[in-house]
């Protein structure tokens, strides 16, 4: 049953056994018109509560570049200027997010598409410049997220779908990792919900032999883990993805699942699907 306490005038939204279901896709989802129908097919089929987290990266380069605005990337990282936060305020919280929200209208999911300033959802501070000045991006914290304001939200029966800007409470939008908007969710909403996290992209999970799909490791836990740091089975791009992941865990979530979007659908029907990352494997 869930409950309300107001205790000194604070109102805080208390589940007990409700599971929740965030997932963050990618450019290989959100590219493809046929693989994204699907994928979200299978997202409404999920029971429980569900939250939606995407980027759009892919499609704010080509956007930008038929503007006339150049690209700016230092290892991998875009560097935000104001022309650029304009394209992907655009992009992100408009062509992509409005486009997701009327597929799963379609599949009769009342979603709702959001950035982090509506509902003051997700508050970030801009990134300090060091070595290099990334411009208008917003870094989270453990106090950025609003778990009750959200958690209202889905008790109405609205699935948010957020796309990776946030605010810093002065008025200013912040281009700021889907992926770190994901795992920032989690933890924030494992206080209320048997959260789980779930990264669906390309390949069926974590493999053995990224050139073999079929090298799929189940099951994953902390020392599984630094055993396969140690003989480079996971290595390069994988590493800041399952350090956050296991971070993510320790903080409370329940577990993290890397997965392939096109298996989705095996999670509705208690079929394994992906890598599963929790304490004990």
């Amino acid at each position: 049953m869930d409950k309300i306490d107001t205790d000194s005038g604070n109102s805080t939204l208390l589940q007990e056994n409700k599971s929740l279901y965030i997932i963050k896709i990618g450019g290989n989802v959100i590219d493809n018109s046929e693989n994204l129908y699907h994928f979200l097919k299978d997202f409404e089929g999920l029971d429980g509560f569900k939250i939606l987290v995407h980027g759009g990266g892919k499609v704010a380069t080509q956007i930008a570049e038929e503007l006339g605005i150049e690209a700016k990337m230092v290892d991998g990282r875009r560097i935000t200027d104001i022309e650029t936060l304009r394209v992907v305020t655009m992009v992100y919280g408009g062509l992509i997010n409005k486009n997701i929200v009327a597929q799963l209208q379609r599949f009769g999911n009342n979603a709702i598409g959001l950035t982090g300033a509506d509902g003051n959802f997700i508050r970030a501070k801009k990134r300090p410049v060091k070595t290099i000045d990334y411009g208008f991006v917003g870094d989270i914290d453990k106090d950025s997220i609003n778990p009750e304001n959200i958690s209202r939200l889905m008790q109405a029966g609205f699935t948010p779908v957020f796309c990776a800007l946030t605010h810093d409470g002065e008025g200013q939008l912040l281009n700021t990792n889907a992926d770190t908007i994901a795992s920032a969710l989690a933890v924030s909403l494992s206080s209320l919900y048997k959260t789980t996290l779930i990264y669906c992209f390309e390949k069926k999970g974590v493999l053995q032999d990224i050139n073999d799909d079929e090298s799929l490791i189940r099951e994953i836990d902390p020392v599984h883990y630094e055993e396969l740091k140690a003989r480079h089975i996971i290595h390069s791009g994988m590493l800041p993805k399952l350090d956050n992941a296991f971070t993510a865990i320790a903080c409370g979530v329940k577990a993290v699942i890397i997965g392939k979007s096109d298996d989705l659908g095996q999670l509705k029907e208690n079929k394994p699907f992906g890598t599963r990352l929790s304490k004990n494997a």
